[in-house]
């Protein structure tokens, strides 16, 4: 029910306004309640991109401008987690369980690793790189605490695999592998 039908219950028990089609009394309340519609229907939208998990459009643009990159998520939940991953982000979010929540939170399939002298990233169940990966790294070098030395790790077929099936290279070029299709070839 929109505001004009419901001014015009409200007031009718009142007689002072004519309710007829085409009256003055009547159009006033109309054009009353157009504005009020209008009005609702903008706090509505405010209220709804105002608050992270039921923005949809100009409200996850905005929460993600206030970053120095947008996140990996392509979907509108994916983006909301991206953004409150990244909001939780303060002077305790650096232990490596902090730091992979957020990595995770941002919709990017990699884990950090603490190492004995730096970060190692690595993406568990993928082979290669991962689409986007300069852009990838960019987010995460961004999470990541600058002092800490940082690399990445991409899974691709060694040759200690290689030796330990018993592969051989008549067996790589009779099966037709690229060189790149023999590496990922895990």
């Amino acid at each position: 029910m929109g505001y004009e039908t419901y001014l015009k219950d409200l007031l009718r028990p009142l007689g002072i306004y004519q309710m007829k089609e085409g009256s003055l009394s009547g159009g006033e309340l109309s054009a009353a309640g157009g504005g009020l519609d209008l009005c609702a229907g903008a706090l509505d939208r405010a209220e709804r991109e105002g608050i992270n998990a039921t923005a949809e459009e100009e409200g996850l643009d905005r929460r993600e401008a206030l970053f120095a990159r947008r996140n990996a998520a392509p979907t509108t939940e994916l983006r909301r987690e991206a953004i409150a991953a990244l909001m939780r982000i303060d002077g305790d979010s650096f232990t490596l369980k902090a730091i992979n929540d957020t990595i995770g939170g941002c919709g990017i399939p990699a884990q950090a690793i603490e190492l004995e002298d730096r970060i190692r990233i690595i993406f568990p169940g993928l082979v290669g790189m991962p689409e986007e990966s300069e852009r990838i790294e960019k987010i995460i070098l961004d999470i990541i605490p600058a002092h800490l030395e940082t690399e990445f790790y991409y899974r691709y077929l060694t040759w200690a695999e290689c030796e330990a099936h018993g592969y051989t290279w008549a067996e790589v070029e009779a099966a037709g592998y690229t060189f790149l299709a023999f590496q990922m070839a895990v």
